[in-house]
C-alpha cells in the first residue's frame, strides 16, 4: 500500500510539473480542411494570437480529405498531451457523423471540447452569366426545369451541401448536387462557370462578389450582412424563417488532462476575444462566439440531432 501511495504521489507530482510548464514546445493545430476555407482562415488568425501569449509556435497544418474525416482521425489518435489540437467546424462534428455510420470515432466520446470560436452565415452565389438575378427567379427557374440546374459544394456532408439541401427542401425545388473535394475548388468552378450555383461563407465570397466574380442572390443570416448590405436575406426575400450559419471550434484528443484543457480554453478565448482578432474577424464577416467546453458539447449534441433530420429528409448518402 505504501508503495502504491508513493507511486501515485509521484505520478501526480509529475503530472503537475508537466502541466505547470505547458507548453514547452510547439503546438500543432490540425485543420481537417483545405487551405483557404473559412475554417482555415479563422484558425490561422487565432493561432497567431495564441502563440504570442503562449511563447511557443502554434503551427497550423491542413489535412484535408473525406469531408474532414482524415484530419479528424489524426486529432483523435494524437497523444493527449496538448501538443496536437484541432480546429474544426460543425460539419465535421455534426454532419459527417450522420452520413457515416462506420465513422471510426465519435465526436462526443473521442474528442475533448475546448471552445467554440466563431461562426458565419452563408451567401447563395451564382456565376455572373447565370440568368437568375434573385432567389425568386432562381426558384422559378428550378421549378420550370426540375433536375436540370446544378450546384457545387465542398463535398458530401459539407456545410455548403447541407445548406443547399435545406434550401431545396424549403423552396420545394429539385436542383442537382455536384460535390467537390473542397470548397475552394468548388468556388473556383463557380467563378469559372462550370457549375452555376454555390452557397458559401460570407467571409469567403464577399471579396469575390465585390470583384464581380460571382453575384450574390441572398444571404442566410437573421439580418443582412454589413459586408453584403445590398443582398437580401433568404428570410426576407423568399423563405420566411429560413436561417443557416456554421461555427468553428477548437478540440483536443480525449483524455487530455483537465489542467491542459483549461489552459487551452483560456488561451483560445483570450485570443478570439482580443480587440485585434475580434476586429479582424468581424471585418471579414465572422461572428466571434468564444464559449465554454460545456456549451460546445451542447452545440455538438444539438447539431447531431438537427443535421440527422436534414440527412434523413433529403435522403443524403455517404460517398
Amino acid at each position: 500500500m505504501k508503495r502504491l501511495l508513493a507511486f501515485l504521489a509521484c505520478s501526480i507530482a509529475s503530472l503537475a510539473i508537466a502541466q505547470s510548464t505547458y507548453p514547452s514546445k510547439p503546438i500543432l493545430m490540425i485543420v481537417p480542411l483545405q487551405a483557404g476555407t473559412a475554417v482555415d482562415v479563422v484558425a490561422r488568425v487565432v493561432a497567431a494570437k495564441m502563440q504570442e501569449s503562449l511563447k511557443q509556435p502554434v503551427v497550423v497544418e491542413n489535412t484535408p480529405g473525406a469531408a474532414g474525416q482524415i484530419g479528424t482521425e489524426r486529432i483523435v489518435r494524437a497523444a493527449p498531451d496538448g501538443y496536437t489540437i484541432g480546429f474544426v467546424n460543425d460539419s465535421i462534428l455534426t454532419m459527417l457523423p450522420n452520413l457515416n455510420a462506420k465513422l471510426p470515432y465519435d465526436p462526443l466520446r473521442d474528442l475533448a471540447p475546448v471552445s467554440r470560436v466563431a461562426g458565419n452565415s452563408f451567401a447563395v452565389v451564382v456565376t455572373p452569366a447565370f440568368p437568375a438575378r434573385s432567389i425568386q427567379e432562381l426558384v422559378a427557374m428550378a421549378k420550370a426545369k426540375p433536375g436540370e440546374i446544378h450546384y457545387a459544394s465542398g463535398g458530401n456532408g459539407s456545410p455548403q451541401h447541407m445548406m443547399m439541401e435545406m434550401f431545396k427542401s424549403a423552396a420545394g425545388i429539385d436542383i442537382v448536387h455536384v460535390p467537390y473535394k473542397g470548397a475552394a475548388q468548388a468556388l473556383t468552378d463557380v467563378i469559372g462557370g462550370q457549375v452555376p450555383i454555390m452557397a458559401q461563407g460570407i467571409g469567403v465570397v464577399s471579396v469575390q462578389a465585390k470583384a464581380g466574380k460571382v453575384r450574390v442572390l441572398a444571404t442566410t443570416g437573421k439580418t443582412r450582412s454589413f459586408l453584403l448590405p445590398e443582398a437580401p436575406t433568404l428570410d426576407e426575400s423568399a423563405l420566411p424563417g429560413f436561417e443557416f450559419a456554421t461555427w468553428f471550434a477548437v478540440v483536443a484528443p480525449a483524455k487530455t488532462p483537465r489542467a491542459i484543457l483549461d489552459k487551452l480554453h483560456d488561451e483560445v478565448v483570450a485570443a478570439a476575444t482580443s480587440a485585434e482578432v475580434r476586429a479582424r474577424l468581424i471585418e471579414q464577416g465572422y461572428d466571434v462566439d468564444a464559449t465554454t467546453p460545456a456549451r460546445l458539447t451542447e452545440s455538438i449534441r444539438d447539431g447531431l440531432a438537427k443535421m440527422g433530420k436534414v440527412v434523413k429528409d433529403a435522403g443524403i448518402k455517404a460517398d
